[in-house]
C-alpha cells in the first residue's frame, strides 16, 4: 500500500494562485504589521528610535562622504531606507541605512563610470540603488533566500577588514587637510607620506582630537552617543573661533539643504551605465543581503524570533527601490545601530520606522549647523569606524579554524585591497560556492564500528572490521555531484575488505537522494550481490525513501533490506551472517551479539573456510525432506543430521534429526554410512555447506542440505521437534 501511495502522488498541483500568493503576501507585509502592532511597545520603540538616530545621523553622512556623495545622498538613504526596510522587512529589530561597506562598494563600482561631484555619478548611485532593489526584491519574491547560505562568513570579514583599511587610509589626507591627487590606496598612502609635511596643523588637530575625544568616551560609556558628541564640539569650535571664515582655513562640509526625499531625475540614464553598473550591482546586492542576513541572525538568536529570509530579501529590494528612486545611494542592515536598537529595547519594527523620521526631522533643523562641520572630525568618525571593521579576534579564529575558510577570507581581503572592489567580492563569492560544491560533492563516508557500549556506531580505525559484514555511514546528500566520491569510497572499502560479503548502510545523514544517488546504490547492491552477499539500508529518511519508491530501487533491494537500526545487528547475525565463519574463523567480537559466542579457532585448517566450500552439493527443500521423511520405508529415508549448537538444536530440530555439532563432522564422518542418504541440517545452510563439502571430500555420494536451513522449515510452518530439556528452560 505505501508503494502505491508514494508512485500515485504526483505533488502538489501548481496554479496561478499558488505561484502568485507567496509573492502577495510578502508585498503585503506593512499591512501585517501595523494590525499587528500593540500599543504598549510603542514607548520603547519611540526611546529606541531615537536612540538609533542620534547614532544614524553623523553616519549617515559620514558614510556619503566615503561613496565621495554628497551628505544629503547619506541623509535621505537613512530616511527611506531605514523606513521602508522596515515597512518590509522581517527581522524586528534591524536598522537599514548606509553603510560603511556598502559605501566603499558603491565608490569602486561608481568610479569607473563618472566623476565624483557630477550630476552624472549622483544619478549613477541612485541607479545603482534602484537596481540592486530590483535584485534583492526579484530574488525574494522567488523565494532563493536560502542562496546567502552559499556565501561564507569569510568572505564579509574579509571584505570587512579589507575595507576597513582602505576607508582607513582613504581618511588620512582630509584628517590632516592635505590635498594632492590619487588615483589608487597606494597612492593614497605614498602621498600622505611625501605630503605630509604640507598637512594644515588646525585641521589635522580637530580630526585627530575627535579620534581620542571618541575612543575615551567609549571607555568611560559606551553607551554615549560619542561620535555626535565629537562632531558637534568639532562644530562648535569652528563656529566659535571662526576657523571656516578664514583664509586657508578648515575645510566644512557645507549648509545642507534637505528637504523631503525628493524623486531622482534618471533622465541621464543610458543602456550604456546599466551595463557598466551590473556587476556592481551584483556584487552590492550579494553584500547587502548576507550582512544583513548575518546580522538579523545574530539578534534573532537572542530574541527567539522567527525570521523569514525570504521577507527580509523582499525588504532589502524594497528599501533599495525606494532610496533609488528617491535620490539616495544603495542601502542595508546595519550590525552597530541593529545592536544600539537592540540594547536600546526595540520590540519592533516601528523602532526603525521612528528612527528615520527622527532623521528627517533632525535635518530639516540642523541643515544649517553642517556649514560648520569640519572634515576632519567626519574624517576621524570615520577612522574611528574603519578601525572597529576589522574584527581582529573573528581573524584570528578563522586563520586557526578551517583552511577553507581562512583561504576565502585572505583572497577576499587582499582583493579588496589590490582590485576593484566588486571584483573582490564576487570572486570570494564564487569561493564560497565552489568550497560549498567541492563539500558537498565530497562527502565524509566512513566505515564504522561499534563503540565499547555497543549503542552507538563510531569511527575508530584502530578497531578491527568484522569479517562478513562491513557498516559504512554516508555523511551527506546522495546527489549527481558526490555519487562518483561515494561510490568510490564504497568500492575501494570492498576490494580491501573481500571477506565481507554484507555490507549495511546508514543513510541518516542523507537528506537528499537524485536518480544518479539510485543508480549508485543500484550498482553498489549488484556488485555485492554478485560476490555472494547483499545490501541492507537503515534510516533513510521519508524523502530518500519516497525516491527509492517512485523509482523502483525499493523492489529491486527488497522491503526485507530495509531494517530498524536498533534491530539491524541482531537481525543481521542471527538470520544473515554465517555463525560457523564467527566460531570457527574470527576470533574477532566486533559487536554485542559475538560476546557470548563461542570461538573454535583450533579448527582452522581443519573445516574448509568460506573459499573452499564446494560448489557442486544439492539442496532438498523443506517440503521435500518431509515427505522423504514421511515414507513408511525406513532404510530409504534420510539420516537427518544437525550440525548446529547443542542449545540451538535443544530449542528445535527437525524430527529425528541427529544433532552432530560441525566440529564432530571432521571426526565422526568415518563412522557413518558413505551409501546412505544423508540431509545437513543447520539455522541457514551455511554451516551444512561446509559439513557436506567435509563429508563429499571424504568419499559420501549421496549427501544433501536442507534449502534455507531451519529458518525455511520454520516458514513453511513444518513440525518441530523439542527436547524436554529446552522445554524445561535449558541452554
Amino acid at each position: 500500500m505505501a508503494s502505491t501511495s508514494f508512485a500515485e502522488n504526483t505533488g502538489p498541483q501548481v496554479t496561478i494562485k499558488s505561484a502568485l500568493g507567496p509573492a502577495a503576501s510578502y508585498l503585503t507585509e506593512p499591512v501585517r504589521l501595523f494590525r499587528s502592532y500593540e500599543r504598549g511597545n510603542f514607548r520603547p520603540d519611540l526611546m529606541a528610535g531615537l536612540t538609533v538616530a542620534v547614532i544614524l545621523l553623523p553616519q549617515a553622512i559620514a558614510f556619503a562622504i566615503i561613496a565621495e556623495l554628497p551628505p544629503v545622498m547619506g541623509l535621505y538613504a537613512a530616511v527611506v531606507g531605514g523606513l521602508v526596510g522596515a515597512l518590509w522587512g522581517s527581522s524586528n529589530q534591524i536598522n537599514n541605512g548606509p553603510t560603511n561597506a556598502i559605501s566603499l562598494l558603491v565608490l569602486s563600482t561608481l568610479s569607473s563610470t563618472a566623476v565624483p561631484g557630477t550630476p552624472e555619478y549622483i544619478m549613477a548611485a541612485a541607479t545603482l540603488a534602484l537596481m540592486v532593489g530590483i535584485l534583492q526584491l526579484l530574488l525574494g519574491l522567488a523565494r532563493l533566500g536560502v542562496l546567502v547560505n552559499f556565501v561564507s562568513h569569510s568572505v564579509i570579514v574579509g571584505f570587512a577588514s579589507g575595507a576597513g583599511v582602505l576607508i582607513l587610509i582613504k581618511q588620512i589626507p582630509p584628517l590632516l587637510g592635505l590635498n594632492f591627487p590619487a588615483h589608487s590606496t597606494l597612492e593614497t598612502a605614498m602621498g600622505v607620506v611625501g605630503h605630509y609635511p604640507e598637512s594644515h596643523w588646525i585641521t589635522a588637530a580637530i580630526g585627530i582630537g575627535t579620534i581620542i575625544f571618541i575612543v575615551i568616551m567609549g571607555r568611560v560609556n559606551p553607551n554615549l552617543p560619542a561620535a555626535l558628541m565629537a562632531m558637534v564640539i568639532a562644530a562648535l569650535i569652528v563656529f566659535l573661533l571662526t576657523l571656516g571664515e578664514v583664509s586657508d582655513g578648515v575645510d566644512v562640509i557645507g549648509e545642507i539643504n534637505a528637504g523631503l526625499p525628493p524623486p531622482t531625475d534618471f533622465s541621464l540614464v543610458s543602456i550604456d551605465l546599466v551595463r557598466q553598473l551590473v556587476m556592481g550591482a551584483i556584487a552590492v546586492g550579494a553584500i547587502g543581503l548576507v550582512e544583513t542576513t548575518a546580522i538579523s541572525k545574530s539578534v534573532a538568536a537572542q530574541t527567539r524570533q522567527r525570521l523569514d529570509s525570504n521577507q527580509e530579501f523582499v525588504g532589502q529590494g524594497m528599501a533599495n527601490a525606494f532610496t533609488g528612486m528617491l535620490s539616495g545611494y544603495p542601502v542595508a542592515g546595519s550590525f552597530s545601530r541593529t545592536a544600539v536598537n537592540f540594547r536600546a529595547g526595540a520590540r519592533t519594527r516601528m523602532a526603525a520606522i521612528m528612527a528615520s523620521l527622527f532623521v528627517l526631522v533632525a535635518i530639516q533643523i540642523l541643515g544649517p549647523a553642517a556649514s560648520y562641520l569640519p572634515r576632519s572630525a567626519l574624517a576621524g568618525v570615520l577612522i574611528v569606524t574603519a578601525y572597529r571593521m576589522i574584527d581582529q579576534a573573528e581573524i584570528r579564529r578563522i586563520l586557526k579554524g578551517s583552511t577553507g575558510d581562512a583561504v576565502i577570507m585572505v583572497v577576499t581581503f587582499l582583493g579588496t585591497l589590490f582590485l576593484h572592489i566588486e571584483t573582490a567580492v564576487l570572486v570570494g563569492i564564487l569561493l564560497s560556492f565552489m568550497r560549498y560544491v567541492m563539500r558537498t560533492s565530497t562527502p565524509r563516508v566512513q566505515a564504522v564500528v561499534p563503540d565499547e557500549t555497543y549503542k552507538h556506531f563510531d569511527y575508530d580505525p584502530e578497531r578491527d572490521d568484522c569479517p562478513q559484514l562491513g557498516v559504512i555511514e554516508i555523511l551527506g546528500s546522495l546527489y549527481f555531484g558526490a555519487v562518483n566520491h561515494v561510490e568510490d569510497f564504497i568500492l575501494d572499502y570492498a576490494a580491501n575488505h573481500p571477506s565481507q560479503r554484507f555490507l549495511l548502510i546508514r543513510m541518516h545523514n542523507v537528506n537528499n537522494c537524485d536518480f544518479s544517488g539510485i543508480h549508485m546504490l543500484e550498482s553498489v547492491v549488484r556488485i555485492y550481490r554478485e560476490r555472494g552477499g547483499d545490501v541492507f539500508l537503515v534510516r533513510a529518511s521519508y524523502r530518500v525513501r519516497e525516491r527509492m519508491i517512485k523509482t523502483g530501487f525499493d523492489v529491486h533491494l527488497g522491503l526485507d533490506n530495509y531494517l530498524d537500526e536498533d534491530e539491524a545487528i541482531s537481525q543481521l547475525f542471527y538470520k544473515v551472517l554465517d555463525p560457523a565463519t564467527c566460531i570457527y574463523e574470527c576470533p574477532l567480537r566486533v559487536y554485542k551479539e559475538c560476546q557470548n559466542l563461542p570461538k573454535r579457532l583450533d579448527l582452522i585448517g581443519i573445516l574448509p573456510s568460506q573459499k573452499e566450500l564446494r560448489d557442486d552439493l544439492e539442496t532438498v527443500s523443506p517440503s521435500e525432506l518431509w515427505s522423504q521423511l514421511q515414507d513408511k520405508v525406513k532404510l530409504q529415508r534420510p539420516l537427518v543430521i544437525d550440525v548446529r549448537e547443542p542449545r540451538e538444536y535443544r530449542r528445535g530440530h527437525v524430527p529425528e534429526a541427529q544433532p552432530l555439532p560441525l566440529p564432530q563432522v571432521t571426526s565422526l564422518g568415518a563412522t557413518l554410512s558413505k551409501e546412505q542418504p544423508i540431509v545437513l541440517v543447520c539455522r541457514t545452510g551455511r554451516r551444512s555447506r561446509r559439513a557436506a563439502s567435509v563429508l563429499v571430500n571424504e568419499g559420501f555420494t549421496d549427501v544433501a542440505i536442507l534449502d534455507g536451513g531451519m529458518l525455511a522449515w520454520e516458514s513453511t510452518g513444518l513440525l518441530e521437534a523439542i527436547d524436554t530439556f529446552a522445554k524445561n528452560g535449558g541452554n
